[in-house]
């Protein structure tokens, strides 16, 4: 049943990621992969042709390789290598010099697992296209708003609802730029 795996990813994540906040405020990182996970749930709402379990999963434990601690291993022994695989192609690779670097090859990565991993991305950049940190300066506005486009082209056939969503996001976010 879904209600298991949430508990135990979302136990998993909260433990991993307790000293983490969402950027640019004081809320606990806990807020953005609920948010991740929850525009999962709406998608196949809309329409069911995914693995929700598998999906979940993923969006509450795609930053623990990126953010945290955690090893692949830890990962794989936990919930199993299609979920470690998975969070390792949803991880930016550091040894890429630029970000741009590291976000083509995450999503060359992506593209060659399951659709749900890339549905996963489309979601968290979803929620990541709220208010912009009052630190951002309008050049990494505008920079954050392109890799969003980059990424609503990549992975455009993981899933139309929430590919549709990210445009609109996208279109919504260039009012913070200037």
């Amino acid at each position: 049943m879904i209600q298991e795996h949430y508990q135990k990813a979302i136990k998993f994540a909260g433990e991993k990621h307790s000293k983490q906040k969402v950027p640019g405020s004081s809320a606990n990182y806990l807020l953005h992969l609920s948010n991740v996970a929850m525009e999962v749930l709406v998608a196949y709402q809309n329409k069911p042709d995914f693995d929700l379990v598998f999906a979940v999963q993923l969006a509450l434990l795609h930053d623990t390789l990126e953010d945290t601690d955690t090893s692949f291993e830890a990962l794989t022994n936990e919930f199993g290598l299609a979920i470690a695989k998975g969070v390792q192609a949803l991880t930016k690779d550091v040894t890429f010099s630029t970000k741009r670097e590291r976000m083509l090859d995450s999503l060359e990565r992506i593209n060659t697992l399951e659709k749900e991993v890339g549905l996963v991305k489309l979601a968290d950049r979803i929620t990541n296209l709220q208010q912009p940190p009052s630190t951002w300066e309008s050049s990494k506005i505008k920079a954050y708003a392109e890799e969003a486009m980059l990424i609503a082209e990549t992975l455009r056939d993981k899933n139309e609802y929430l590919n549709e969503r990210l445009l609109n996001k996208i279109q919504a976010y260039k009012k913070h730029v200037n």
